[in-house]
């Protein structure tokens, strides 16, 4: 090839570069600012327009709303939940012109928390980057947390979290807290199931070893929940309640003949009443088999479902 071909060919190409950062200048002058805060109330350009325009250079025009993206949360100071229409075009714009990008995906996951409505945004950016990576574990693990942690969806969070296990990088204890997921929604039965499951097809003797010690965890919360039942039958039959397990074995007409072991491979261990919350544990784990939910927490689901019923009170 002649060497005037190759300037024509290095012309064009500089050309189309040029084009591009022209159409991503006019698509920046069409942001409208109305606060103080330079980023408070953009007018974000539609993803399909910024894409027809972006002649080909995608990766540059997406990481130039990319920037733009992380200016709201820099700007705002705090204040990042008022903007999250505007951050959530933004990453939607981002992912629409380059869907192959990676971080921007689990960036909008933990800045669009603000309500349902916003948490369901993410998680739909979270789905399309499970589209485009399949085989990157934090996707799946992100959304998986949103499910439970903001949406109560338990069952689809451990879905979510049972197709991250196995992938590069995925870290043992996910598993573990699948079973727990399951336990919750689906009954014990359904997390030892999969937790023997996951014990049968592991290779690595650690991991093994994880999943053993939560099937233990299970094993022993069936046990305590035995004892719980007969826990109420003492109390029916002698109108109080127990002051220790081991009465649960006293009297002429005991409820028990005898205690099922408190730990399953190991001797010494006991039945006890915690004098916090006056439950059955194991002197082992001393804590029931639960997930833990925070009054923080509670209270935040309880506001979203107020908000919720309100919203559909006055379209009613």
């Amino acid at each position: 090839m002649h060497s005037a071909d190759w300037r024509k060919r290095g012309y064009l190409r500089v050309g189309l570069l040029l084009i591009a950062i022209a159409t991503t200048g006019f698509a920046h002058s069409r942001f409208e600012t109305r606060s103080r805060v330079e980023l408070g109330q953009l007018q974000v350009p539609s993803a399909d327009y910024v894409k027809l325009w972006s002649l080909g250079f995608d990766a540059a025009v997406a990481d130039y709303f990319w920037l733009r993206a992380i200016g709201v949360v820099g700007a705002e100071q705090g204040a990042v939940e008022e903007q999250g229409e505007v951050l959530a075009d933004l990453i939607d714009l981002v992912t629409t012109v380059d869907p192959w990008v990676s971080h921007p995906y689990r960036f909008a996951a933990v800045w669009l928390t603000r309500d349902r409505g916003m948490v369901e945004r993410g998680n739909r950016l979270l789905e399309r980057a499970i589209s485009y990576h399949p085989l990157d574990w934090r996707n799946r693990y992100h959304l998986g947390f949103n499910h439970f942690y903001y949406l109560d969806e338990q069952l689809r969070a451990a879905d979510l979290l049972e197709g991250a296990i196995g992938l590069e990088g995925a870290p043992d204890y996910l598993a573990p807290l699948v079973a727990r997921l399951r336990s919750r929604e689906g009954g014990l039965q359904v997390a030892a199931a999969f937790l023997v499951q996951m014990i049968e097809s592991a290779e690595d003797e650690y991991k093994k070893a994880e999943y053993l010690k939560a099937l233990d965890e299970i094993q022993i919360e069936e046990r305590a929940r035995f004892l719980d039942e007969a826990r109420v039958e003492y109390w029916r039959r002698n109108g109080r309640d127990i002051e220790q397990v081991t009465d649960l074995l006293a009297g002429p007409n005991p409820v028990l003949q005898r205690l099922p072991r408190a730990q399953m491979h190991l001797d010494g261990f006991e039945w006890i009443l915690d004098p916090e919350t006056n439950q059955i544990v194991s002197s082992f784990y001393r804590i029931r088999y639960q997930l833990h939910e925070s009054e923080t927490d509670r209270q935040r689901k309880q506001e979203w479902r107020e908000r919720e019923a309100a919203a559909e009170a006055e379209g009613a």
